[in-house]
């Protein structure tokens, strides 16, 4: 409790205190205790950015799920000695540097990137035996794609790790007893499966929709002036407009968020222990 309250709760409060401050000069912020700078954050132009940014980080969660709920099933029924390279083989981006796979990111999809090199040789190859017009490189940076594509490429193994951890205590009798029943593959996935994994789709919607949300590096690099996400908003206050107060606001909003969605997944989880 001391840590935490002292590295944890005590730089928090700072900042919330912040929130209901203004600038008396340069380097001072005096709290005077004003809601304005929360009346600012609500405003549509920011009102926009946070809505954008929950599109962004719950069209990234849905896609995670889509693509690891398979991959979490692979590795729950692999065998022993391949489910351990299976495990590791999802935490290894964590042992590398985001910013580090963000810029091999940036390698893949750029003008001159591995993706435009492969589809423009395949294209002059086409060329040698049709009259075609030269290859035109695909846009795939700055734009809206880039940055959910990147998002999704950092946030996947959070999606996998609680879906694995769910799929693997299952009872494996009850799968079976299904399909020995007459439920079919599909069926019993979406029946039994899928029922007994909830606690763990919420934890992994949970753990990734939060980080996504507040994601900062990914669309900074990868997305254009309409791709900023409202960590982008809240960095520009506090490094460059000098704007600590509103950015203080616009952070402890972000974090009121984060406790709704915390709420909810412990309500949802409470009711289904009730049952």
């Amino acid at each position: 409790m001391f840590w935490l309250t002292l590295f944890f709760l005590v730089p928090l409060a700072v900042v919330w205190a912040y929130s209901f401050g203004r600038n008396v000069g340069l380097t001072e912020i005096e709290i005077s205790g004003t809601f304005a700078n929360y009346a600012q954050a609500i405003q549509p132009l920011y009102l926009g950015i946070f809505f954008k940014s929950i599109v962004m980080a719950a069209a990234c969660t849905v896609i995670c799920l889509v693509a690891g709920f398979p991959v979490a099933l692979a590795i729950t029924f692999a065998p022993d000695k391949v489910k351990a390279w299976l495990l590791l083989a999802v935490m290894l981006p964590f042992w590398t540097n985001l910013l580090i796979r963000t810029y091999a990111l940036i390698a893949v999809l750029r003008d001159e990137g591995y993706i435009n090199l492969t589809l423009g040789w395949i294209w002059k190859q086409v060329g040698l035996v049709l009259n075609v017009p030269p290859f035109v490189p695909l846009e795939m940076l700055h734009n809206n794609p880039a940055v959910l594509f990147g998002l999704v490429y950092v946030h996947l193994p959070f999606m996998v790790l609680p879906l694995y951890a769910a799929l693997d205590r299952l009872d494996r009798s009850l799968i079976e007893a299904s399909l020995d029943l007459g439920a079919g593959h599909f069926r019993t996935m979406m029946q039994v499966v899928v029922p007994l994994a909830l606690p763990g789709i919420l934890s992994g919607v949970l753990i990734t929709f939060i980080p996504a949300l507040g994601a900062y590096l990914t669309p900074d690099l990868l997305g254009g002036p309409d791709s900023q996400m409202i960590a982008n908003v809240i960095e520009r206050q506090f490094k460059r407009a000098n704007d600590w107060p509103f950015g203080a606001a616009l952070s402890f909003l972000l974090l009121y968020l984060t406790f709704v969605m915390v709420a909810v997944q412990a309500l949802i989880q409470r009711r289904r222990g009730a049952r």
